[in-house]
């Protein structure tokens, strides 16, 4: 674990005896004292948070109203009158992020190497203070920027000798099971039934002794501190949650928390659709590839890569929906990197970068125009590839095939033609 500690608002726990040992006043006395009574505060950001897209790194790092997510984290529990030392487990990779997102706020917390799960980064951050013996912590999740000081103050008051707190909101949908088959299994009464929600506060001894024995017995699928609790005999109360304290985890919600903090909510879709053409001579061989699958076939298509004529086009049409420039400018065939790799490779790049822009694919249309092979018996093949390339359902896509009723060079079977469409909804514009 790596520990860095630079701070001018170090917190130290001392007895009164210990105080006066150390030649102190009566009022340094008191001011150490009153110490006791600060919380600790372990804040998790060391994930990757891919789906959040990466534009300015993982979504803890992300920009809302003009600064990263964490930074307004850190704002609400350094200026909270009841909170003493504060530990933020990063990932490594991220130190040079985390300082210039915290800017001066960076020497006022310690940081530590987050783990490879987020059970092990709190364990982590725990253990750091051990130094500092608070009576109580809490653990919250660096992107939800929204908590405020009082649900702090709520968890804070929760939690006791021997007992945690949870803030937590009701459920409000209706809730339904799943069955095997992919059909509603039954509908689960949402009696008593909550969502958890960050900070979580705990007496600081019980819950490092809790993490510790779950992690010496290899136990690593708790999804929260308060189910560790629970597995380890500590009582969780429930407190009032807030509708504002959203966790960030989408790039819409990165979207929508930005335009928030900026007084400008959407009011109108920002809905746009691209197209792509490609085309690829035959020349000798066994196989084409289209739309990610392998057809056997008496002849291959020409080209730096697989030559994948309906992904080449998809590419270039999501690319234009954010004007990104087109396949060309990302993997130009004079790189011989790109020579024979899957076409999939330029699909995935580009919904990345339509994501990191806030987007989010809607509809993904490809034509395929050819005289052979024959497209129908591979088309699901072909849509479970693109589904899983785009993240989304299948039935947001849509491959079609079509002769060219044996005209020009597609009838006379010398190449694939492919156009493709692609729908994506960015975060809509204010009128002005």
């Amino acid at each position: 674990m790596h520990l860095r500690m630079i701070s001018s608002e170090k917190r130290f726990h001392f007895s009164g005896s210990c105080a006066k040992r150390l030649g102190m006043t009566d009022a340094s006395e008191k001011q150490a004292l009153a110490a006791d009574d600060k919380v600790a505060v372990v804040i998790v950001a060391a994930g990757r948070g891919a789906r959040a897209g990466q534009a300015d790194g993982p979504k803890q790092y992300q920009r809302i109203g003009g600064r990263a997510v964490i930074a307004r984290t850190l704002d609400m529990f350094l200026a909270h009158p009841r909170i003493g030392p504060v530990v933020v487990a990063i990932h490594a990779d991220d130190s040079a992020l985390f300082r210039s997102a915290a800017g001066a706020n960076a020497d006022r917390v310690i940081t530590v190497t987050g783990g490879a799960s987020r059970q092990d980064s709190v364990r982590l951050g725990l253990l750091a203070l051990r130094g500092y013996a608070p009576s109580q912590v809490l653990v919250h999740d660096a992107v939800r920027p929204f908590v405020d000081a009082e649900l702090i103050d709520r968890t804070i008051a929760g939690i006791g000798e021997r007992q945690g707190a949870l803030p937590a909101l009701p459920v409000a949908d209706t809730l339904k099971r799943e069955s095997a088959a992919g059909m509603i299994g039954e509908t689960v009464s949402r009696n008593g039934l909550h969502a958890a929600q960050t900070p979580q506060g705990f007496p600081f001894w019980p819950i490092l002794a809790a993490h510790e024995k779950a992690h010496h017995l290899g136990k690593t699928d708790f999804t929260d501190d308060a189910a560790i609790a629970e597995w380890a005999h500590i009582p969780v109360k429930i407190v009032q949650g807030s509708p504002d304290n959203v966790k960030l985890t989408w790039a819409r919600d990165i979207s929508m928390a930005d335009q928030r903090l900026s007084g400008e909510w959407p009011r109108f879709p920002d809905i746009r659709t691209g197209n792509g053409y490609d085309v690829h001579a035959f020349e000798p061989g066994d196989h084409v590839v289209l739309c990610g699958v392998s057809i056997p076939h008496d002849k291959k298509l020409s080209g730096h890569s697989d030559a994948d004529v309906g992904l080449h086009a998809l590419t270039d049409a999501l690319l234009a929906t954010c004007g990104a420039g087109d396949i060309g400018t990302h993997f130009p065939p004079s790189d011989p990197q790109w020579k024979g790799v899957a076409s999939r490779i330029f699909v995935e790049h580009a919904a990345r970068l339509v994501r990191a822009r806030g987007g989010r694919i809607a509809n993904a249309d490809v034509t395929l125009i050819c005289e052979a092979p024959r497209v129908g018996p591979h088309r699901e093949a072909m849509t479970e590839a693109l589904s899983a390339m785009l993240a989304i359902s299948r039935d947001r896509i849509s491959i079609k095939a079509t002769t060219n009723e044996k005209l020009g060079f597609i009838g006379r079977e010398e190449g694939i033609a492919a156009i493709a469409t692609a729908s994506v909804v960015f975060p809509g514009d204010v009128p002005e």
